[in-house]
């Protein structure tokens, strides 16, 4: 957990639970005009100013959601309130306010918590939101956070999952796939590690997809390009379990089917090259890895000239008729392979991180 073993650590006992909210948050100062109380009260206040408040809230579990044999506690700090902004992002709302609550085992130190919290008050910092309250308690297993995500914006600003119309176009932000492939080179790594202490990690060359593994980020500035543009998404996702995932749940709440272009599938060139030499298929990692927190969305046919330059945006398909299904077109050919939603799922397990 800590590099230097002989640094004296304190435990979370020393200070109880009050104390311990008090040392690790009172450097949180408040930044947004909507938060009109923040830590240290019973609750906190918000003042939207008949604006729309927009909630999210996400828990991550250790052994389930991360592995801290890889992954540093102010990397999960940052990472785990980013993950929450990139909802409201994919609402196309302003995040301003966040909630974190702990629950941790005897074995952290208050040292480990501050770690966290350090991460924390990045991404905070990063985004402009404002920490205004939480818990802490004690676990019998292991870590476990949870982080509700507050946005506020105006009602006619707010993008849903549900307003996709046949011949829309499909487009994405950014490239695919890194996150999960940067997973794999830490579950490798690790592995080699746990089967020799000794060796050292294979790491360099792979800055780029372990850095989107291991602190994404939140896609908040995708609202100001668009309205620049003067483009307003129809529907909105933000991909957090794979592509093909997100596309599915773009068609059941808008009631449409997609037609996804595998050529046009954004991809990083080590994302590419790092799959072939695990031998993974690149396109798998982008339609079901999960984890880029890039934006999914649909858009008029009529904006197309405005979007078809930007170099963020890619069209990778279009919407059609319900009845006419989900599918990828395959590179090179004119076949339909059916879009399956093979991402992670926290249930099933079939994927370390969520």
């Amino acid at each position: 957990m800590f590099e230097d073993k002989s640094q004296e650590l304190t435990p979370i006992s020393k200070l109880g639970e009050f104390g311990l909210i008090k040392h690790l948050t009172e450097h949180f100062p408040l930044s947004n005009e909507s938060s009109e109380l923040g830590v240290g009260d019973d609750a906190a206040v918000i003042n939207p100013e008949n604006k729309r408040v927009v909630l999210t809230t996400d828990v991550l579990a250790e052994g389930v959601h991360f592995n801290l044999g890889y992954v540093p506690l102010k990397h999960l700090g940052y990472k785990a309130v980013v993950v929450n902004l990139s909802d409201i992002a994919a609402m196309n709302a302003t995040p301003a306010q966040i909630l974190v609550s702990l629950a941790v085992s005897n074995r952290f130190p208050v040292e480990a918590l501050e770690e966290i919290y350090a991460g924390i008050q990045a991404a905070c910092t990063r985004y402009k939101v404002d920490l205004i309250g939480g818990d802490t308690t004690s676990s019998n297993s292991g870590l476990v956070m949870s982080i509700t995500a507050i946005g506020i914006e105006n009602e006619n600003n707010i993008v849903k999952r549900s307003g996709a119309k046949p011949n829309d176009l499909l487009v994405v932000t950014g490239d695919l796939g890194g996150a999960y492939m940067g997973l794999q080179i830490l579950e490798r790594e690790h592995a080699v590690f746990l089967a020799d202490p000794n060796m050292q990690p294979e790491m360099e060359g792979y800055d780029y997809i372990l850095e989107r593994q291991l602190k994404p980020e939140a896609r908040t500035d995708v609202k100001k390009i668009l309205e620049e543009l003067d483009i307003k998404p129809t529907s909105m996702i933000d991909i957090s379990d794979g592509l093909a995932s997100e596309i599915l749940h773009l068609s059941d709440q808008s009631k449409v089917g997609f037609r996804l272009y595998e050529e046009k599938v954004p991809m990083d060139s080590l994302t590419i090259s790092t799959a072939d030499e695990m031998n993974l298929n690149p396109v798998m990692a982008a339609l079901s890895g999960g984890e880029d927190y890039e934006l999914l969305f649909t858009i008029s046919p009529n904006d197309f000239d405005k979007i078809k330059n930007h170099p963020d945006f890619t069209i990778i398909g279009h919407a059609v008729e319900k009845e006419d299904g989900n599918f990828m077109v395959a590179r090179g050919s004119n076949q339909l392979v059916a879009l399956t939603a093979q991402g992670w799922d926290a249930f099933l397990g079939n994927q370390q991180n969520g």
